[in-house]
């Protein structure tokens, strides 16, 4: 299995290559060069594993056995969801009115993301200790990537990892379920600005290719393939879960709804609809709507700023992986992507192909909801089930609501209530928090401000210099940092 990119200006590269990359080197993001297609008694056979087994099986059409052997691929796998907090790592709650709650927060920061990082960290740790040799990870965050990105790789030796977050954009937990983290190869930065501010700095830093290769920049955002890779699960997960037989010709349709900022979940759906399952997708966002317009009316263009909502995690105005989508549903038109997304890069104002854009409304559904829909979706549910939703998942609730349909559904909950207490303070509803995040407002913080007018690519630079020489220093060996070259072979020591 290879890796290109979607803008095409970047030879293959094995797993291990698409892995330590964040964009490729054209700026496009890696792909496989071809999607696995999945027959229908390997879906049957496939129906009655859990959700790690589905990791393993998943992860195995991804990542060769030379790279990594299977048996050592499971070990890696169980040992990332070691600390989730229930055995099946992932469960569905059926509520009334036919709604299915696929709960991704079982992890240790109480968000999706735990999944897909937990597994991440454990892949780069293998390689990592294989070549003996040290990455800097910059990774920007609206809310839950951070944490979960910390807590993957936190204590690593060969591993430093750099956040930024946008101060006073996240809710307090999640503030505090980062800057509470006190490792030495833990670096916090509280921005002030928006999400889609704080990715420039770093576009900025792994754009500067010298600079990326020196100090081994690598990127733990859904840009990076490995999360989109183990997202992938999810829906087979919910698809099996929500059929409700397998036995019929043809199989059965599940839609899967899911809540969407960056899109690394709603590519994962893509990716497994085109491998066989069947399933249809439904992409729902908050008042940040580029996704739901593009789907709508091919228009994906900026709105004039970002509009900060109860749902905070998808208050994101450049959804980077709707390139993949569009990739996948332009035939892997290499050519197209660069042409397109070098306009939009300029413009910031993009009108869809017509067959394009036709491709895209036949792949998916859109929904998006305001603050007042997001509440009273969480009203609703805990009326009638005495459920408490995130206002992310309620974004789904709401469309499960006003969209009755005799098809099963499953909506996909990427965060637990108790990490957004003013959503549910203002649903007048009472938080239920676990006792891990209660004690975080007594714990100890760190963080480094970057305020506005502040350069802040620069500040990261320096930060990242300093704790390079660090890392030299405590290895007894004052030489420059190993590099990584991209190469057709995956990455190897230059």
């Amino acid at each position: 299995m290879e890796y290109v990119s979607t803008r095409g200006g970047t030879g293959t590269v094995d797993f291990e290559g698409a892995l330590f990359s964040g964009y490729a080197p054209d700026g496009g993001l890696f792909m496989p060069q071809r999607i696995p297609s999945l027959d229908r008694d390997t879906l049957r056979r496939w129906s009655r594993f859990s959700y790690p087994e589905l990791v393993k099986e998943l992860c195995s059409l991804f990542i060769t056995a030379e790279l990594v052997p299977r048996s050592t691929l499971n070990d890696l796998i169980d040992r990332a969801f070691s600390r989730f907090r229930r055995k099946d790592v992932v469960h569905l709650s059926r509520l009334k009115d036919g709604l299915n709650v696929l709960e991704l927060w079982h992890g240790v920061t109480y968000a999706f993301k735990d999944l897909s990082l937990s597994c991440t960290g454990q892949f780069l740790q293998y390689f990592l200790e294989k070549k003996q040799k040290h990455v800097t990870i910059l990774v920007g965050t609206s809310g839950d990537t951070g944490s979960s990105a910390i807590e993957s790789v936190r204590g690593q030796k060969n591993m430093d990892i750099f956040v930024l977050l946008p101060k006073g954009f996240c809710t307090q937990i999640q503030e505090l379920q980062m800057t509470t983290v006190i490792e030495d190869n833990v670096h916090v930065f509280a921005a002030h600005g928006n999400s889609d501010e704080i990715d420039e700095p770093i576009k900025e830093l792994f754009a500067d290719v010298d600079f990326a290769r020196k100090y081994n920049l690598m990127s733990l955002n859904s840009v990076n393939w490995s999360r989109i890779m183990v997202q992938i699960a999810h829906h087979f997960y919910a698809y099996f879960q929500c059929a409700p037989s397998l036995d019929t010709t043809p199989l059965p349709v599940v839609e899967i709804v899911v809540p969407t900022g960056g899109g690394g979940n709603i590519t994962a759906g893509c990716i497994a609809q085109k491998m066989g399952l069947p399933v249809r997708l439904v992409a729902v966002v908050n008042s940040n709507d580029i996704i739901h317009r593009t789907v709508q009316h091919g228009d994906f263009s900026l709105s004039e700023s970002v509009k900060a909502t109860l749902a905070s995690a998808m208050d994101i105005q450049e959804p980077y992986n709707m390139e993949r989508i569009l990739w996948l549903l332009s035939g892997s038109d290499s050519c197209l992507m660069k042409t397109l997304m070098e306009r939009f890069s300029v413009l910031k104002s993009l009108k869809l192909p017509e067959d394009l854009h036709r491709k895209l409304s036949e792949t998916l559904r859109s929904c998006s909801a305001s603050d007042e829909d997001i509440v009273r979706a969480m009203q609703r549910c805990w009326e009638e089930n005495h459920y408490l939703l995130c206002p992310h998942s309620a974004v789904a609730a709401h469309y499960h609501y006003s969209q009755p349909s005799g098809t099963p559904r499953c909506c996909l909950a990427p965060a637990s209530a108790a990490k957004f207490q003013d959503a549910l303070f203002r649903a007048g509803l009472v938080p239920q928090l676990p006792p891990e995040i209660t004690a975080l407002t007594a714990m100890e913080t760190r963080s480094t401000p970057l305020e506005r007018g502040q350069d802040w690519a620069q500040a990261l630079r320096e930060r990242i210099k300093a704790t390079a020489q660090q890392w030299e220093a405590q290895r007894g060996q004052l030489v420059p940092p190993g590099q990584w070259a991209i190469t057709g072979q995956g990455v190897t020591q230059t």
